[in-house]
């Protein structure tokens, strides 16, 4: 029984930090109706620059605390977000409102190669350090419940209360302040928002910001686990099945689907695994999305699109 809620408590934390990702796509799509795949390529660029900011910061100051640092990297970074977000509605996404599904998708390709490039020609190609302070030793709890207790890793449970703490945070900014109500109308239906004097161009640059903020502690979180690396962009492709699992439309279903795919993953790697030879984890994720695909193609809680002729 301990080895299992050992197994189940790393999937739910590991299912957290998808969680976090698949938010990214959820917000975007909710306001705009673009399908971002340029939101790994953010939390990409979003660590490298927290990452070498960590270490300029210092080098040009002369400060000692590598707390106040990160701090001020982090900070940094987020206004650099900020900067990428308003200048992708600007000089992209405001050009092609009204366009066709394939158009947005591909702008936000174009967009994906030209913050990967960018990135690597501002802050280097080389594996960068995000040093937070989170411990990585793990521990060994509920010794006096279960025989020889439960391993948990210290940095997962902190990296997991982080994002949970950020997902609620994003929750009372939709459902409590008047712009969250205003992005909710937008999703909604735009043309109806629009009419009721909602400004579409002010929401969308909210928007792409906020989603900025989630790639940055995205990036800190997976850069302080993996290390800052080109391939850390990739981490958008494990969020996808995320987001087709929870639906495209709901937070909620970010969370759930996240949750879901991270315990799957872990207990059929442990548990199925060995039968087959491994690498469940590897395809489990996308096999589970597309059989979703097959018989709810809305996801748990998305929307359901009905066509009247």
């Amino acid at each position: 029984m301990g080895f299992f809620l050992e197994t189940l408590l790393g999937g739910l934390m590991a299912g957290m930090l998808y969680s976090l990702v698949a938010l990214g796509f959820v917000l975007i799509f909710k306001a705009s109706g673009v399908f971002n795949f340029a939101q790994g390529a953010m939390v990409l660029f979003a660590a490298l620059a927290m990452a070498r900011f960590a270490e300029w910061i210092p080098a040009w100051t002369g400060l000692e605390s590598p707390v106040l640092a990160n701090v001020l990297a982090f900070l940094i970074a987020g206004v650099i977000m900020f900067v990428v977000a308003w200048l992708i509605e600007l000089l992209v996404l405001r050009h092609l409102v009204n366009q066709e599904a394939a158009t947005l998708l591909m702008a936000t390709l174009g967009i994906t190669y030209f913050l990967e490039g960018l990135g690597q020609s501002i802050f280097g190609s080389t594996i960068y350090k995000i040093d937070i302070g989170m411990p990585k030793d793990p521990v060994i709890a509920f010794e006096s419940v279960f025989e020889g207790g439960i391993l948990v890793n210290k940095e997962d449970v902190i990296a997991a209360v982080i994002a949970a703490a950020l997902v609620a945070l994003l929750s009372l900014f939709f459902q409590k302040t008047s712009t969250g109500r205003a992005l909710r109308a937008v999703a909604d239906d735009h043309q109806a928002a629009q009419s009721i004097g909602i400004p579409l161009n002010r929401i969308w640059v909210i928007v792409w910001c906020v989603a900025g903020v989630v790639a940055l502690v995205a990036g800190m979180i997976w850069g302080s686990k993996l290390g800052v690396q080109f391939s850390l962009a990739t981490v958008a492709l494990r969020a996808l099945p995320v987001v087709i699992l929870g639906g495209l439309t709901s937070v909620p279903g970010a969370i759930i689907g996240g949750l879901i795919i991270g315990v799957g993953e872990k207990l059929s790697e442990v548990y199925i695994g060995p039968m087959v030879g491994g690498g469940i984890e590897i395809w489990f994720a996308y096999v589970l999305a597309l059989g979703f695909l097959l018989v709810r193609p809305q996801g748990l809680f998305g929307e359901k699109i009905i066509d009247r002729v």
